[in-house]
């Protein structure tokens, strides 16, 4: 269980994880050292697994995105799964339900790098059929 001010550290952290400690103990009101504690406590528990970073939108607008709903063929899933992890260009992959099994969100710098990678995730052993559908616009991201 994460107490109240750890879930404000938490919404600190995501919205600038390089925050210093001094500043963000000046904003929970709480010292140096306990702000650390925390931070090392949701570390080791598991909580916090990471930071990451955050691209300026410039960039981010330069890229092409794309949702590709995955059928995957029963008995490869592990493997399927294990080849769609190693593309870099793959930013995430959910398990779904309905007609598809999967869920990849995939990057690429323009729309022809991306045809080659629907392709490379349609060619990959287990992959059935895919379903793509390029992000044209973000509404709104958190």
């Amino acid at each position: 269980m994460i107490s109240s001010q750890d879930e404000k550290l938490i919404a600190l952290l995501r919205n600038n994880a390089r925050e210093s400690i001094s500043e963000l103990a000046r904003k929970l009101d709480l010292s140096r050292t306990t702000v650390q504690n925390r931070i090392a406590k949701l570390e080791q528990n598991g909580i916090i697994k990471g930071y990451r970073v955050e691209f300026a939108e410039q960039y981010m607008d330069d890229l092409v995105a794309a949702h590709v709903s995955i059928k995957v063929k029963q008995k490869l899933t592990t493997k399927a799964n294990l080849a769609l992890q190693q593309l870099p260009n793959v930013s995430a992959l959910y398990a779904i339900s309905g007609e598809y099994d999967l869920i990849a969100i995939v990057e690429a710098q323009s729309l022809e790098q991306l045809s080659h990678l629907l392709d490379e995730i349609g060619n990959l052993e287990g992959i059935e059929r895919t379903n793509s559908s390029v992000i044209l616009e973000t509404k709104f991201k958190r």
